[in-house]
Parts: structure tokens; C-alpha cells; sequence
């Protein structure tokens, strides 16, 4: 099943484990949780390198976060693919997002 995201058209697998979903639900809770510290600290005026220290470790919290289900991605979606033309597909998707992934 395919639904649109943005620009990024996304094929919805349903063989991703409730553990792993869990996992990146909390991670990204963390990282809304940075990211309204970090709003809150501009609506406070603090200083620059404070804020710009906090914005890096919300950027790299995302960077780990990509790149954990850029690996299950690979795992679960390519090589694990049912169909050698599904896994095809699901490399030829990981591909173009990456491409975006690393503008």
C-alpha cells in the first residue's frame, strides 16, 4: 500500500516489529522534547552558543535516528523482500531518499 508524504512516496510495511516502532516513537518524543527546550531558550533570549549547542545535539539525535531506520530499511525492506522485484523497488525508494537524505 503506497500513500503520499510530503513529496516522498512511502510503502507501508507492516513487518516492522512493535518494539522497533516503539523504539523510534521515543527517540522522537526525546528529540519534540529538545526541540521545544530549544524554543523555549529563543523565546528566553539566551545566549547564542547555548542555543546553537542544543541545536546540534538535536541534529545529530536525528542523524541517529535516520540512520537507524535507514539500517532497518535495509534489513527488513530490501533484504528480506519477499519478490527479488519488491526489494528492487524498496532499493531503488531508499536510493532516491538518500540522495535527498545527503543535499
Amino acid at each position: 500500500m503506497r500513500a503520499r508524504a510530503n513529496d516522498f512516496t512511502v510503502m507501508s510495511h507492516s513487518h516492522h516489529s512493535e518494539a522497533e516502532r516503539h523504539a523510534q516513537k521515543l527517540r522522537l518524543r526525546r528529540i519534540s522534547g529538545q526541540l521545544r527546550g530549544i524554543e523555549g531558550m529563543l523565546d528566553r533570549d539566551c545566549d547564542c552558543a547555548e542555543i546553537l549547542n542544543q541545536l546540534v545535539s538535536a541534529r545529530r539525535a536525528l542523524k541517529s535516528l535516520s540512520e537507524k531506520i535507514i539500517h532497518q530499511h535495509l534489513h527488513h525492506c530490501i533484504q528480506e523482500a519477499s519478490r527479488e522485484d519488491q526489494g528492487r523497488r524498496s532499493l531503488k525508494e531508499l536510493i532516491e531518499v538518500l540522495e535527498r537524505y545527503i543535499e
